[in-house]
Parts: structure tokens; C-alpha cells; sequence
């Protein structure tokens, strides 16, 4: 199961208007789910759905998954099983 994030932008800006330095930025671990593949299939043949859908936003390890680069945008590549949690939308 390989499912396709592209990393969260943090915020430049706080809530209160104050911009935030680019150096200070770090990398969010937050990702937003773009595609999933169809899923594993188990020992009886099953498939087995992965855990998250695409649209879904997503705790990702800080190291790990497979870079891809399209034009100027970065994505990344993970398993499923790599995936550290699913965010809870408000």
C-alpha cells in the first residue's frame, strides 16, 4: 500500500499578525493525503483497504518515505504502515 502526501505548509504568519522568520520554520510533520494506492492483499487474497483516503491530513515521521520532486513541488511516498496517525478534522 503506498500512499502520496505532500508536507503541510507551516504558517508564516501567527494569529495575532506577526510574521514568523523562514529560518525559524521548521518542517511540519502534518501532511495532507493526495492518492492512496488500492491497497494490500492479504494471505486468503483479500484486499485490504488502506487507512486513510485521499483529502485526509496525516502525522508523518520526520525521516523516512521517498522523495519525489514534480516541477517545483515535493512530494513524498510512504506505506501505510509508516503513516504515524490520522489528524481528526474539526
Amino acid at each position: 500500500m503506498v500512499i502520496l502526501v505532500q508536507r503541510a505548509k507551516a504558517e508564516a504568519k501567527t494569529a495575532s499578525g506577526i510574521y514568523i522568520p523562514e529560518k525559524n520554520v521548521e518542517k511540519l510533520n502534518e501532511a495532507d493525503v493526495l492518492a492512496v494506492g488500492p491497497g494490500a492483499v492479504d494471505k486468503d487474497g483479500k484486499t485490504v483497504p488502506t487507512s486513510v483516503q485521499a483529502g485526509d491530513r496525516v502525522l508523518i515521521p520526520p525521516f523516512g518515505g521517498s522523495s519525489i520532486k514534480v516541477g517545483d513541488q515535493d512530494y513524498l511516498l510512504f506505506r501505510d504502515t509508516e503513516i504515524l496517525a490520522k489528524i481528526k478534522k474539526d
